[in-house]
């Protein structure tokens, strides 16, 4: 099988660098990164190729510019970041969120009547399904339902989707960024598979979120509907 998949410009390889090292921990709210010279040489890269990927932690709120000081680490958020573009793993981080695949990904037609209207090329493609539970300290804050377009995201199905970021994924493996989008929230009642799922009394409050989420990639979305128990933990974010 001939392998398509494009290999990552450098930008993209130091980002993901100095972001997994940021969300790691190695450097700290309020630690100053490496200066731009220091990167450079280090990775043997050109000075524009250090800014694109700093850019790109400063869009993402990792990082902040000082006038003679550098880039800043910033504060990173540590309640539920489900309403942030930057995705609920980057908010609470990876050692402390745990997902379970309820089922897929699989390609599926999208549900009739879907959550919100769809093109006609969308309906055409299909979607990629995917139902998850997410945990932090073994309590289920959220039951995840993504519906992906069904488009140049070769060998998707194949992948491992346990304990691993949906955006992640993304991002890396296709280079499809979270630009933004819009969502509809209301609070229900827990019922049926959704109180047993996160293990909430019956008639209890629940948060339901329906979004659709703008990429970098030309009319194509990321649709989810989530059911949130905020009992525990609150929830944050911009959009």
């Amino acid at each position: 099988m001939t392998d398509n998949t494009k290999p990552i410009p450098r930008h993209r390889q130091i980002y993901e660098l100095l972001r997994k090292h940021i969300m790691d921990g190695v450097y700290k709210e309020g630690d100053i990164l490496p200066s731009e010279n220091e990167l450079c040489r280090l990775h043997d890269i050109t000075r524009p190729t250090v800014r694109h990927a700093l850019s790109q932690l400063m869009n993402d709120g990792l990082i902040h510019k000082r006038q003679g000081k550098g880039s800043i680490v910033h504060r990173i958020p540590m309640d539920i970041g489900i309403l942030s573009v930057s995705g609920t793993t980057s908010a609470i981080g990876r050692k402390l969120l745990k997902t379970h695949i309820l089922s897929g990904p699989m390609i599926m037609q999208w549900p009739d009547p879907f959550i919100f209207d769809l093109t006609e090329t969308e309906v055409e493609s299909g979607c990629i399904f995917l139902e998850r539970i997410r945990s932090v300290s073994e309590i289920p804050l959220f039951y995840d339902i993504s519906y992906i377009m069904n488009v140049n995201l070769p060998r998707f199905c194949s992948r491992t989707f346990e304990n691993k970021s949906l955006f992640e994924i993304l991002r890396k493996g296709y280079g499809i960024e979270i630009r933004g989008g819009v969502q509809r929230l209301r609070a229900i009642q827990a019922r049926g598979e959704i109180m047993e799922y996160l293990k909430v009394r019956r008639g209890r409050p629940i948060l339901h979120l329906e979004r659709k989420l703008e990429t970098n990639r030309p009319n194509f979305f990321l649709y989810s509907s989530l059911f949130c128990n905020t009992e525990t933990h609150s929830i944050y974010g911009s959009f």
